[in-house]
């Protein structure tokens, strides 16, 4: 009997720290190359944004801090041991800025407060497949699940920095969030245990998240939108195992309507 066996077992599945690392390294790197392009364009005693002309269409939605909606679909990749997990999302996003321009040299920017909910939310991952597990000597092989997840997400916070800037057309920003993931089948997939038998990973997961991106106007309060975001997805051990996605690198464009 393979369960009083698997009842001990805990997979090993290493958090790859250099892969999170790798991930951060390169959201840093287009965030300050963001960040330079944006100071740029901005004056060392910062402007008077009152003084914008209403004709750049940036400009206009910042100062009067106009709501943000719109549609997006998501491509990502699994990064280090999760390199064959390939992501699709299909989703909704809103926003708004909650305060003025606030004035920090090159980091002059305005706060935004956002959430986004994901009704298609898809993993491809490895087929279906054998494992084999040494544990004290004797190897043993078992099933592992795998094949296409779908689920759903709600990101209910997003807390998002909109970087001051004379462009008519770019703004830039970057964000930090967390989100929340319900998947139809235990994610990712693990040891196949009986239908009913506790085992395996979780159908909830969480999702900490960081990344960059910005909007290009291409008229008044229309924006099309483009962003790349690092996430981790973790059940934080709510399954009995907790194998998770340690990085992901997820490609995200939209389009938004500003009112």
């Amino acid at each position: 009997m393979w369960r009083p066996f698997f009842g001990d077992l805990r997979i090993a599945m290493p958090w790859k720290g250099t892969d999170l690392i790798r991930t951060m390294k390169l959201l840093l790197l287009i965030l300050a190359a963001g960040t330079v392009a944006a100071s740029a364009q901005t004056t060392g005693s910062a402007p008077l944004v009152k003084d914008e002309p209403a004709s750049n269409p940036v400009a206009e939605v910042r100062n009067a801090r106009s709501w943000e909606y719109g549609p997006f679909f998501n491509w990502g990749t699994g990064v280090g041991d999760r390199d064959n997990f390939k992501f699709f999302w299909i989703g909704a996003q809103v926003g708004k800025p909650l305060t003025p321009v606030l004035h920090a040299g090159i980091l002059s920017g305005q706060f935004e407060l956002g959430a986004n909910l994901i009704p298609f939310w898809q993993s491809y991952t490895p087929a279906p497949h054998e494992q084999t597990f040494v544990y004290q000597g004797v190897t043993y092989t078992q099933a592992v699940g795998g094949g296409a997840y779908t689920g759903v997400s709600l990101t209910p916070v997003i807390f998002r920095w909109n970087f001051l800037t004379k462009s008519r057309h770019v703004q830039p920003w970057f964000q930090g969030a967390g989100g929340l993931i319900y998947t139809t089948h235990k994610f990712p997939p693990d040891v196949l245990v009986p239908h009913g038998t506790p085992g395996g990973t979780s159908v909830w997961n969480f999702a900490p998240q960081g990344g960059v991106g910005f909007h290009y106007f291409t008229r008044p309060k229309r924006s099309i939108d483009i962003g790349v975001n690092a996430v981790h997805i973790s059940s934080a051990s709510l399954g009995d195992h907790n194998p998770g996605v340690n990085a992901s690198i997820q490609i995200q464009a939209g389009y938004t309507w500003w009112n």
